[in-house]
């Protein structure tokens, strides 16, 4: 270890030994989830891909573990009175289910929008959940006014220690299974799980490369660490990870031991989601997904290197999975919106019909439109959705249309 490192690891609030008594802490209470090879995406990348699967603790969500590290070390008298948290969903989780285990009172608050799921699962933990402010940001000051009004005390998402050796225990986990990782790609919202496996994971292989991910849409950890003023704003599949202020705390942590940062676009996270549910068969939410994304989007960079990717969460409201996977279908040339201007006789439908029908294309909808057109009152508006097996299969049924003298307007992939 170099002298440097050996420096940095030392100015820092975190220690491996404080990493090391919270895996004690949780041992038996957090699930030591799997840490395995995906072959089939280390194939598609280039990579040697290690997933570990955090999206398969109790909660869906990496966040139980620095939550009951912090839990555990309150005295009798804070556990009395209870506890207050903010948060987009899974830290809410991870408080509300050890605070029920350990019999502690938790109120949670939630920005408005937060994914009902994440609402609901809080709410089934028996905390009282408070849905207040449009931002985390914003939730954070709401609770933190409430918790002191209460005599609440107060559990950070991420700029607390404690938190941040809880989290800290995964790449001890990863480590030990698999020793000669040469990379840790590791999702950054404030910063607590980055900070506390870039501690623990720099000090027992300090030639590791540590690369964070963040969403384009909330490069907040970016812009602070390489000085820009990337702007902040929407709505991103990776709520989990839409932080706009990081913690002072973790970015000390972030600029001392993390190597890289690097920023993944939306449709790069709905392409990466959608591989781990069709190859893993495993659900993440955004910002779980969002260090296969980085790989998706750099691959000469990890080509060759044994890559550990943290599967955050698995936290995601199945209307908006639905509509990520059909999404996917459309750019990959597999489900696609067909337009046709047609005459408004007997037969026209039964033509386009056959013709489909005779290249093995599936119809999936239809409509017939006569009124609401801006066409001739003697024409149709036909839209077909169809599936097809793949973008090749797609070309060969556009060709058979137009072959048959049938004008087509491709849209929707």
């Amino acid at each position: 270890m170099s002298e440097t490192l050996t420096a940095s690891l030392a100015r820092l609030p975190v220690t491996l030994r404080d990493i090391e008594a919270a895996a004690g802490v949780l041992a038996g209470s957090v699930k030591r989830t799997n840490f395995d090879r995906s072959r089939t995406l280390s194939d598609i990348t280039g990579a040697s891909l290690w997933l570990k699967f955090e999206n398969l603790q109790f909660t869906a969500t990496f966040k139980e573990r620095g939550a009951l590290n912090r839990l555990s070390a309150l005295s009798a008298d804070e556990r009395r009175r209870g506890v207050i948290a903010a948060s987009a969903g899974n830290h809410a989780q991870g408080v509300a289910y050890h605070a029920a285990r350990l019999s502690i009172p938790a109120t949670i608050f939630v920005p408005v929008g937060t994914p009902t799921v994440k609402i609901d699962n809080t709410r089934r933990h028996g905390a009282t959940v408070i849905e207040r402010g449009a931002t985390l940001e914003e939730a954070a000051i709401l609770a933190t006014e409430h918790g002191r009004k209460e005599h609440l005390t107060f559990i950070h998402p991420y700029d607390d220690p404690l938190i941040i050796a809880g989290q800290g225990t995964i790449a001890i986990e990863m480590l030990a299974s698999v020793p000669d990782l040469d990379v840790l790609l590791v999702p950054i919202g404030g910063g607590g799980l980055i900070s506390g496996m870039a501690v623990a994971a720099k000090a027992l292989k300090p030639d590791i490369e540590i690369v964070g991910v963040q969403a384009a849409l909330y490069p907040s950890m970016y812009n602070l660490i390489k000085g820009q003023q990337l702007p902040m704003r929407g709505d991103t599949l990776a709520e989990g990870i839409a932080v706009k202020a990081p913690g002072r705390i973790t970015s000390d942590v972030v600029r001392a031991l993390v190597d890289d940062i690097v920023l993944v676009t939306e449709q790069q996270i709905e392409q990466a989601l959608s591989l781990l549910i069709t190859i893993e068969k495993t659900v993440t939410e955004g910002a779980g997904a969002a260090g296969l994304a980085a790989v998706l989007a750099n691959e000469d960079r990890f080509r060759g290197r044994a890559t550990g990717l943290v599967l955050s969460g698995g936290n995601i409201d199945t209307r908006l999975l639905a509509s990520v996977l059909t999404r996917q279908l459309a750019r990959e040339g597999r489900l696609t919106r067909l337009r046709f201007d047609i005459v408004d006789r007997p037969g026209q439908l039964a033509a386009v019909v056959a013709v489909l029908s005779n290249t093995g294309a599936n119809i999936v909808e239809v409509s017939h439109q006569r009124i609401f057109t801006d066409l001739p009152a003697k024409a149709v508006l036909l839209e077909v959705v169809i599936e097809t097996r793949d973008r090749s299969h797609l070309d060969s049924t556009i060709a058979a249309l137009r072959a048959a003298n049938i004008d087509v307007d491709v849209g929707g992939n």
